[in-house]
């Protein structure tokens, strides 16, 4: 009711005239929205993001678990650091980072002793730099949560028998595992690449609708074309977000079931 009706209707919108007259154009609006500026500069930059951001969450979160797993000294702090954002609003969270990149922030003071120029890090070609660390900072302690309770459900035996067989420390973290974090590393790649299309929220409230071209996103795209009322635009632009979406969990699917395929068995 709640979401396969309304992704219908969204269906039925992206190939019809308009709300008004439904008249069936077929691919028209799809056509339309690709001859669109905006549309390809969202897109593109929503892919870009997501194709360095989203492998960065999974291989970073592993390692910190990876490393938390281990004796360290500041054990707890290091873990309270990437924790912590869990704690705290997305708001004051992005207060956060408006301290730190603002064009008076701690980041350009910090410069300052070096006697580098100030940088305007929100409308520069650094912009796309500062939310990639901000959506990393925000979800690495969740995924890093995710991983290192399943290193802890990785049979012990079988490492202490590679370790009696004299096998490395790279081999026993590809051959063994590896493949038991394969569902794990599924599992978070997905809500990375979730969560990364939700980054809209940050960059709303860090330079609002109409950010710099380096940060326009998808979500500006189509939430600045529902303000205008354009539904056969946005209906058009929601249904290949959702199919792009699917290919690529498909994807996801596909690899974790043939590199996993043997611990199941």
């Amino acid at each position: 009711m709640f979401f396969i009706l309304p992704f219908g209707v969204v269906c039925y919108y992206s190939v019809i005239r308009s709300s008004l007259n439904p008249e069936f154009v077929f691919l028209d609006n799809f056509k339309a929205l690709m001859d669109n500026y905006s549309f390809r500069l969202a897109a593109g930059n929503t892919f870009k993001f997501s194709i360095v951001a989203v492998p960065l969450a999974v291989v970073l979160s592993l390692v910190l678990a990876l490393i938390l797993e281990e004796k360290i000294p500041l054990k707890s702090q290091f873990r309270t650091f990437f924790l912590s954002p869990m704690m705290v609003p997305v708001a004051s969270v992005v207060l956060v980072w408006q301290v730190l990149f603002s064009n008076n922030g701690a980041v350009n003071e910090f410069l300052a002793i070096f006697g580098q120029d100030k940088i305007d890090w929100l409308r520069s070609s650094y912009a796309p730099v500062v939310t990639t660390l901000l959506f990393l900072w925000k979800n690495l302690g969740y995924n890093m949560i995710l991983f290192m309770s399943s290193l802890a459900n990785i049979p012990g035996e079988l490492l202490e028998v590679a370790s009696v067989e004299g096998a490395s420390p790279m081999y026993k973290f590809f051959a063994i595992k590896l493949r038991y974090l394969s569902p794990t590393v599924l599992f978070v790649a997905i809500l990375s690449l979730i969560n990364s299309f939700k980054i809209f929220r940050e960059v709303y409230l860090l330079v609002g609708s109409y950010p710099e071209d380096p940060l326009y996103t998808l979500q500006h795209f189509m939430n600045n074309t529902f303000n205008n009322l354009d539904y056969q635009k946005l209906s058009s632009a929601a249904v290949i977000m959702a199919i792009v979406m699917i290919i690529i969990i498909a994807l996801l699917f596909a690899v974790e079931d043939w590199f996993g395929k043997d611990v199941e068995g």
